[in-house]
């Protein structure tokens, strides 16, 4: 059966103090909203609705660059859950398929809870995800159950002591067929504590019509709401060590993992050894047996088998590295590709570079990439020796087995096999450096005094 998401993503959320959309804040350098859309994934839905309110502009361009597939409801008014899922109403009207309702502030629900759901929808008209919550006094939504009938949900505002007292809570996701969800909420009413339409009327209006309503429990941590900075926090914890876990019984080493911080898409391969404090930005993918030592940062690049990279290196966007790369400390490497075996060991920048096999660049050597308008390339062939403290003002290209000589500026190209220099000639004077320094020391002297 065809599936439709709808994902709630109306809410300021004052309570982060902020003028960003509570769903654009970022867990694991990915605004939560992405997190929510990337478990959903897994269901493989034909059409994706994402229901914006403050901040709908930019929050629908984070769903597209997403997925480009997502379209875009507008909930002019803060009247509740239930009319929100109903501004997708007119864009799904002639779906025919199962809705899902998830939540963009609500990041954590595994595509395995989600398939739990869509499993129960088989024998069930409608669906909730529910969880036991660990406080009692927690102010969630209750679950009032027969077996395995979900009989209402009943808001915790509106509850009595003894419906406050269940312990099984609503989470607010659920999965029912797309037109019976918009025909259920045309019934729902406002006539409660906050004068809101609760979404979670439905069910006790399906179960007036007699149809069959149940309830799937997750963990209560997939239910996890962000809704303040204190939750941003502990929801980033949350993240990261899930993935550290993930990591260690994927087989990577992570020698002091509590000091390892993943992006959301980072991959690492087994066998790869991860030293302390090394952040990975998005978009990083470190192969089998590669090493990444400590205090580096990585953001956009590929290491491939056999790299060492660090310490303290930054790898940008764009950094391709071939196998069996060196990386060593303080140098930065950006939108370049470096070729088998080559080396940059010392305190180097190189961006818009081509590197190729086996090639050793020296301590202190930059590429020139920038005029102040326009970026240039630099391209440096196999086997290339570049001297220590060489500055590469591109466009400039080396051949194949080249060379240059240290505290060289190259300008122009390098046939393959040259020795290229590229620096004035060394003049000693005589005495002067004393002749200098005593002028310099009669000067000061006037100026202070002494």
């Amino acid at each position: 059966m065809d599936t439709a998401l709808i994902i709630l993503a109306a809410g300021q959320g004052s309570r982060m103090k902020s003028d960003l959309p509570k769903v654009l804040h970022e867990i694991a350098d990915a605004p939560m909203l992405v997190h929510a859309m990337k478990a959903a994934d897994s269901l493989q839905p034909e059409r994706i609705v994402v229901v914006t309110g403050h901040g709908g502009e930019a929050v629908g361009r984070a769903a597209r660059d997403w997925d480009e597939r997502a379209e875009i409801a507008v909930q002019e008014e803060q009247l509740g859950t239930g009319h929100a899922v109903a501004q997708a109403a007119p864009l799904l009207k002639s779906f025919n398929g199962d809705a899902f309702v998830l939540f963009g502030d609500t990041p954590f629900i595994r595509p395995e809870t989600l398939d739990a759901l869509k499993q129960a929808r088989q024998q069930n008209d409608v669906v909730i995800l529910g969880f036991h919550a660990a406080d009692r006094d927690a102010r969630y939504g209750r679950l009032v159950m027969d077996g395995e009938t979900l009989q209402r949900i009943v808001e915790y505002k509106d509850a009595s002591p003894e419906e406050r007292a269940i312990s099984f809570c609503n989470s607010g996701v659920l999965c029912a067929d797309a037109a019976l969800l918009f025909d259920l909420i045309t019934e729902v009413k406002n006539d409660n504590a906050s004068a809101e339409y609760y979404l979670t009327d439905i069910v006790g209006i399906a179960r007036a019509r007699g149809l069959t309503a149940t309830a799937v429990a997750c963990d209560e941590a997939e239910t996890m709401g962000i809704n303040s900075r204190i939750d941003l926090a502990r929801a980033e914890a949350a993240f990261q060590a899930g993935a550290r876990v993930k990591a260690l019984e994927d087989g990577v080493t992570l020698v002091a993992p509590e000091t390892v911080y993943f992006a959301h898409d980072t991959v690492l391969g087994r066998d790869s050894i991860i030293e302390p404090n090394v952040v990975f930005g998005p978009g990083v993918t470190v192969e089998t047996g590669a090493r990444v030592r400590a205090f580096s940062h990585l953001e956009g690049a590929h290491v491939s088998r056999g790299g060492t990279i660090g310490p303290f290196a930054r790898l940008r966007p764009g950094a391709e590295l071939a196998e069996d790369v060196h990386i060593g400390n303080f140098v930065e490497v950006k939108n370049a590709i470096i070729d088998r075996g080559a080396k940059v060991n010392h305190l180097s920048y190189i961006g818009d570079a081509d590197i190729g096999e086996a090639t050793n660049i020296g301590a202190g050597t930059i590429t020139c990439n920038y005029d102040g308008v326009m970026k240039h390339r630099t391209r440096i062939g196999a086997r290339v020796f570049v001297g220590s403290d060489t500055m590469l003002v591109a466009p400039v290209s080396l051949g194949d087995d080249a060379m240059t000589a240290s505290g060289s500026v190259i300008t122009s190209d390098v046939e393959p096999g040259a020795l290229a220099l590229a620096r004035a000639r060394q003049v000693n004077k005589p005495g002067m450096a004393r002749k200098l320094m005593d002028r310099l020391r009669a000067i000061k002297a006037k100026q202070t005094g002494r």
